[in-house]
């Protein structure tokens, strides 16, 4: 699985024609293959546009059984960078789940499906594609992120490593955001998912929300100088995990060089737009995971600075500095929760 250098202005059709010709190439062949289909940004992007040189295609790949293996995450192919996931075949069993799944059922929503040779995710797609935009489907999707997000909630430990308990926090929390995105039929996005929301919003006259969203994460008045040194901090922080990890982890494909341009270059043009608030979130994630890997695989000495970073980025970022934090934070999202459900309410279609 060659790395393939990333080819400039290369559209979205040529990056969709490269995962397609990957999973020809390299998944069909498994006999465990039972299909697979686009996810993430691309499909709602233009076909004839330009796939941005920090975006990648997402690709769902399907294999039978109940569970899936780890995900080959994100490589370079036929010149685009491609993010690859596993998903089970028993993960797609219940066509009225996949509808209500938020994350699912978009990639059935239109024509995302790559390969389907078993008519699977063609069934299902006929199944979900119809209704998707109704007022009810739209509100069962709604759900889902909110139980999503309180599940999420619940779990946190506050004995846990630092960098895992602003992760476990910051995630779920972040899922204000996609409820806003669902609410609004627009796919569901992970490192824009700020500036995604303030899209939506902004037009519905309730920017009063979108700031009480940023107010929540703690970068509603984050100041620009200071998010482009963390990032600078980050840059170095990253190239230093991608050298030294050795140990797979769930994130040890999001820290490598032909992931750097979404990750650091990425959060560079938000800053460059006047968009610094909408970086935080992935500049402290990326933080949070090049930790990650520098717990395990670090000398002591590069593991302290390490976590001397992170604590700075927090605490300059997010106004965090212990689990009580984050407690207060978590208290503050319930109190949201009405004002934000009334307002997906009015997003979703009638």
């Amino acid at each position: 699985m060659g790395l393939a250098p990333r080819v400039l202005g290369v559209l979205v059709r040529e990056g969709r024609a490269a995962a397609a010709a990957w999973v020809e190439e390299q998944a069909a062949g498994d006999p465990r293959f039972q299909g697979a289909f686009f996810s993430g940004s691309t499909p709602a992007m233009p076909a004839n546009g330009v796939l941005p040189a920090t975006s990648d295609v997402d690709v769902v790949v399907v294999l039978a059984g109940a569970q899936a293996p780890p995900k080959p995450g994100k490589f370079g192919y036929g010149g685009v960078l491609l993010e690859v996931t596993y998903l089970p075949l028993a993960a797609l069993s219940v066509a009225d789940d996949v509808a209500a799944s938020h994350y699912l059922a978009p990639s059935f929503s239109g024509d995302h499906v790559i390969s389907d040779p078993t008519g699977l995710l063609g069934r299902l797609r006929d199944h979900i594609a119809p209704p998707f935009g109704h007022p009810d489907a739209v509100r069962v999707r709604c759900d889902d992120v909110l139980g999503t997000m309180a599940d999420r909630l619940r779990t946190l430990d506050p004995a846990a490593a630092w960098h895992e308990q602003v992760t476990a926090w910051m995630f779920p929390t972040s899922l204000t955001t996609v409820l806003v995105l669902v609410a609004g039929l627009r796919p569901p996005t992970v490192r824009l998912r700020y500036l995604a929301a303030r899209e939506v919003l902004r037009p519905q006259g309730r920017d009063d929300l979108y700031q009480a969203l940023l107010g929540l994460l703690g970068c509603a008045d984050a100041d620009r100088q200071a998010v482009q040194r963390h990032l600078d901090e980050l840059a170095s922080t990253f190239d230093l995990a991608a050298t030294v990890g050795r140990t797979p982890l769930f994130c040890s494909t999001d820290i490598t060089p032909a992931a750097r341009p979404i990750a650091i270059d990425g959060s560079q043009r938000l800053i460059d737009d006047g968009d610094h608030r909408e970086a935080v979130f992935w500049i402290i994630a990326t933080l949070a995971r090049c930790q990650q890997i520098l717990a395990v695989d670090a000398s002591p000495a590069q593991r302290r600075a390490g976590e001397l970073t992170f604590r700075a980025a927090v605490t300059d970022l997010l106004g965090l500095s212990d689990a009580a934090g984050l407690a207060g934070r978590r208290a503050a999202l319930w109190g949201l929760l009405p004002d934000l459900r009334q307002a997906a309410a009015a997003l979703t279609p009638a």
